[in-house]
């Protein structure tokens, strides 16, 4: 049994536990605080790698041309275990804050001027997330992409390099997405059916009646129990209902071309969250809310992130120039999904819904009624 692998081979602890000297390459050039330092964060990047594994995974599966509904389970599981090393990521903030300011002081000039705005792998998980170049946050007038290529030199600047334009030209998981609900059957009806626009331009038209008749329902409710302002509520319902109204019909789009293909991406999505109890839909809804919780998750993360850093440096420049915890903040405003988030200003109770046409094709025919 010779050669029978070990423990240590396998995982390459040698290699591994060799890897916290520092850039002194020194285990005794470096002090306990910054050998905890150097460990957490070499943990977030070893959880970005595999988190990065996962969401490749559940964007093939959303990519293809076609997706068979065994599929989706396998999109919502390599989901849920990206979503659980977040939250692991964003404990490990805990770990970081037995770090005191003045422990920190002690050797952040080693740093100087290397910062976690640095991290590839983040950057290259926005990426593949769909984020835009006009989206990402900068401080100043500095690119974080394009601050990272221009430290990336040599042979390891070269795998930066690589990872950074893998992530940039392949398809995001945010189209993925946009592809697989854009084929959402609605009320029976799906893109190659020639009568399709008619039947989602109804969907959309009766479920806006629908919200204009529940929004002042609710404004009068709110005006009879005497809550003081009735035009002012009148106006707020009445705000939310041209807001369904626009995202409905793509008004929000500046892209004409763009905008047709958007709205019955939206439709989509609204339909499996309206109709989330058919059979035929309930892994599609869970897939979609796995999918909102982990940009929650992210920005929980960013969000962890920051007060981390404000409680141990408050609020001086960052390592790297940055404006430390202000640009922090600002990162958490982020939203890359953002169909997803908005439809929920939208939902409606059960029985206000628009009735459900061609149950029999969701694999259902009781609860919701049919006209």
């Amino acid at each position: 049994m010779a050669d029978a692998p070990n423990y240590w081979d396998y995982l390459q602890l040698q290699t591994l536990l060799s890897l916290q000297s520092g850039l002194a390459g020194d285990d005794r050039e470096v002090r306990p605080d910054e050998l905890h330092f150097i460990i957490t964060h070499q943990v977030f990047e070893l959880w970005f790698k595999l988190a990065l594994a996962e969401l490749r995974h559940a964007r093939d599966h959303l990519a293809a041309p076609e997706v068979p509904e065994e599929h989706v389970p396998y999109v919502v599981h390599h989901l849920r275990r990206v979503n659980s090393v977040l939250r692991l990521a964003v404990s490990t903030f805990e770990v970081m804050e037995t770090l005191t300011p003045q422990d920190f002081l002690d050797f952040r000039d080693k740093l100087t001027p290397a910062s976690g705005f640095q991290s590839f792998q983040l950057r290259e998980i926005e990426l593949l997330m769909g984020l835009s170049d006009e989206q990402r946050i900068r401080y100043g007038n500095t690119d974080p992409i394009e601050h990272i290529r221009k430290l990336a030199t040599g042979e390891r600047g070269e795998h930066v390099h690589n990872q950074l334009n893998r992530a940039r030209s392949e398809q995001s998981l945010r189209k993925s997405l946009h592809l697989w609900l854009y084929r959402t059957p609605i009320q029976g009806s799906t893109p190659d059916n020639p009568r399709d626009a008619e039947v989602v331009q109804a969907f959309v038209a009766a479920y806006l009646a629908s919200v204009a008749a529940h929004h002042d329902a609710q404004a009068e409710r709110l005006i009879a129990v005497g809550v003081s302002g009735a035009e002012g509520v009148r106006a707020r319902f009445a705000k939310n209902t041209e807001s369904a109204r626009r995202f409905l019909l793509g008004l929000d789009i500046s892209d004409a071309s763009d905008r047709a293909w958007r709205r019955r991406v939206r439709a989509g999505l609204l339909f499996i969250e309206s109709y989330r109890e058919l059979p035929l839909l309930a892994w599609p809804r869970l897939l979609v809310d796995t999918m909102v919780e982990f940009e929650e998750q992210m920005v929980l993360f960013r969000t962890r992130h920051a007060r981390m850093v404000e409680r141990i440096i408050g609020r001086r420049v960052g390592t790297g120039g940055s404006s430390g915890v202000d640009y922090l903040d600002e990162t958490t405003r982020l939203r890359i999904f953002t169909d997803l988030w908005s439809v929920r200003t939208l939902m409606l109770p059960r029985t206000s819904l628009p009735p459900i046409q061609h149950a029999d094709l969701y694999g259902f025919a009781e609860a919701y009624p049919t006209p």
